[in-house]
């Protein structure tokens, strides 16, 4: 039996932390692969690695020096090396970064040193053995992971009885060349060793206990979800609660391996069990979670008689292909029909793209509405429950929220509203002390 750890930025933020993963990784055999991200913000007033090298790379492309950046990523990895008694040259390393920088080498390499240097570190800690990713994490050139690939690089290290640690974030392409991947991306590299090795779970260690019904910030000591379904996850933070990375989840859904959210603060709390499949019991939540997003625009077509027009939608979505952008909602009528884009998308577009759509489409109107929130509530339990979009839509109602847009899926385990931006978290806490508390 094998378990893949991943411990992320706050749990790998200074020496303590270090002394509190060896821990939890030595408290059990199973757990023999161990993925790490860069040093995070050990408090309020500190920094993440990842954070000071694009600072790094963003003074360097200015023509400012960087060198003070340099030393505060230096200082922070020497407290660790200090306080733990590691033997370890953090000059040359250092310099390495240094020459990366001056040379206008590969800025995914520079990027990628904070996992480097942490998962270094964390191997010498541990007395585990460090392999790097750029050694086993494959990508094709298109930029897509290599799962057989990587597959056929990493097994070999298994036959080794130390325990393994790997940065997480990055790979490389063919070539040799280092690429990373998006931020949160550590939680990817971990998801995919856990399907490699067929572990039989992929442990996330990270500085909350689970997965909350909502978030913190909007919601005080909200409840903790037990079990959640992957479905359920992706759902949720796709619509904004920060979780997981999304893609970290499809390599495990594969195998049907479940992730386990646990805390590096508290790790005898069991945290959050997200699974494949789980039992609609009639006893639980109906909701297992509420959460949303804000800065969305709208974009509502209108046109006699649209939607028996052959082809009329089509054109419409061709013309956002065109621009590149993304269409996050959709709703439609007999006469006609609303887009909902992230505002982030359009990049000043709107009124281009709004006045392409009324000439290509020779529609009546054309409708820009901004400053909309989409909020999302989320249960496998809904299903068998009559009534419940009926029940939300009521208390939103009652209580002066209006309504925009309405989407729910074929699954029954979503439910999206849009609302004016002002109603954000009124909506979420009516929704939340309405179903949960």
């Amino acid at each position: 039996m094998i378990k893949v750890c991943k411990f992320g930025g706050s749990s790998v933020a200074n020496a303590k932390q270090f002394q509190k993963i060896k821990n939890i990784v030595n408290s059990e055999d199973a757990r023999k692969i161990i993925v790490a991200s860069a040093l995070g913000k050990a408090d309020k007033n500190d920094h993440k690695v990842t954070d000071l090298l694009y600072l790094c790379l963003a003074h360097k492309k200015y023509g400012m020096s960087y060198e003070d950046i340099l030393q505060v990523i230096k200082d922070k990895h020497q407290n660790v090396i200090n306080e733990l008694k590691i033997s370890f040259d953090l000059d040359k390393e250092i310099a390495g970064i240094h020459d990366l920088l001056e040379n206008k080498k590969n800025s995914d390499e520079i990027i990628s040193r904070g996992e480097y240097l942490s998962s270094k570190l964390l191997a010498l800690y541990l007395d585990a053995l460090f392999v790097d990713a750029k050694d086993v994490i494959c990508f094709d050139y298109d930029g897509n992971l290599n799962i057989e690939k990587t597959k056929e690089k990493f097994l070999p290290y298994l036959e080794n009885n130390k325990k393994i640690v790997v940065p997480g974030f990055y790979g490389s392409l063919p070539n040799g060349i280092i690429k990373t991947m998006t931020r949160g991306g550590s939680d990817i590299t971990g998801s995919l060793l856990a399907n490699i090795v067929d572990a039989s779970v992929y442990e996330n260690w990270t500085d909350v206990s689970g997965v909350y019904v909502a978030d913190p910030k909007v919601i005080k000591d909200p409840k903790q979800v037990a079990i959640i379904t992957y479905a359920e996850l992706r759902e949720m933070s796709y619509m904004g609660a920060n979780v997981l990375h999304e893609e970290s989840i499809l390599p495990v859904k594969e195998k049907n391996i479940p992730i386990n959210i646990r805390n590096t603060n508290s790790p005898d709390d069991k945290g959050t069990m997200i699974v494949s499949t789980a039992e609609d019991d009639p006893n639980d939540l109906a909701i297992t979670g509420v959460t949303g997003k804000k800065d969305f625009e709208v974009i509502s077509v209108a046109k006699l008689n649209s939607a028996s027009e052959l082809g009329f939608l089509s054109k419409a979505l061709n013309i956002f292909d065109n621009y590149g952008i993304p269409i996050v909602l959709m709703t439609t009528g007999i006469d006609s029909f609303s887009l909902v884009i992230d505002k982030k998308e359009l990049k000043n577009n709107i009124y281009e793209l709004a006045n392409e759509i009324k000439i290509k489409l020779n529609a009546e109107d054309v409708s820009v509405y901004d400053n909309l929130s989409l909020i999302c509530v989320v249960g496998r339990g809904m299903r068998s429950r009559k009534g419940m979009a009926g029940k939300i839509f009521s208390l939103l109602g009652e209580n002066n929220i209006n309504i925009k847009t309405i989407a729910q899926g074929a699954d029954e385990i979503s439910i999206i509203v849009g609302i004016d931006e002002s109603d954000f978290n009124k909506a979420i806490t009516l929704i939340y002390e309405g179903f949960i508390k």
